[in-house]
């Protein structure tokens, strides 16, 4: 029933993509026929294709998503956005209901660190309000008060920025993050 001539992949290939994320084979499957819907001409002959991100982006969860670019550099194993089919089944993987709350703070950690540093500082800070609040932006003052609450209440440390662990113990106390940093498939 699996693949009756219509998969690219061996049993022994879904079989490691199983064991490799958080997918039962019939949803790597499932992500493959998303991946591939996406550009039909290029992964229908080649499933080692890689997708530009702007085509990665026009996914139907990720095109109204304002961090859909940072997903996309994230997950792709080049940096560049662009995406094989690992990178996405990896990215769906980790978005999907059966990833653990540790496995995606850690992505959501990645997502949020602008500059790369390992540290989520003001103008990361900034820049997340940005994008939550889209057009219709706080104003700076409301951003910066924002800022200083979010830093007092979890910047553990006082050195003005969170830490991957301070990153972590505030998304604990927040009950509905796994529901939120989710996409079905």
């Amino acid at each position: 029933m699996m693949g009756q001539g219509n998969s690219q992949f061996s049993d022994e290939e879904l079989q490691d993509y199983q064991d490799l994320t958080y997918f039962t084979k019939k949803e790597v499957l499932k992500a493959h026929q998303k991946f591939k819907a996406l550009a039909p001409e290029k992964v229908g002959h080649n499933r080692n294709a890689k997708l530009p991100m702007s085509k990665i982006m026009t996914c139907t969860e990720l095109r109204v998503n304002p961090f859909n670019d940072r997903i996309c550099k994230v997950f792709s194993s080049s940096r560049d956005g662009d995406c094989t089919f690992e990178d996405f089944l990896d990215m769906m993987s980790v978005f999907s209901e059966a990833a653990p709350l540790t496995v995606k703070a850690e992505y959501a950690f990645r997502i949020f660190d602008f500059d790369g540093d390992d540290m989520l500082g003001v103008d990361d800070l900034q820049r997340v309000i940005e994008r939550l609040t889209g057009p219709q932006h706080l104003s700076d003052i409301d951003t910066k008060q924002l800022i200083q609450n979010l830093l007092e209440e979890a910047d553990l440390d006082d050195d003005g920025s969170l830490s991957y662990a301070e990153f972590e113990h505030i998304i604990s106390k927040s009950p509905d993050f796994t529901s939120t940093f989710r996409i079905r498939l």
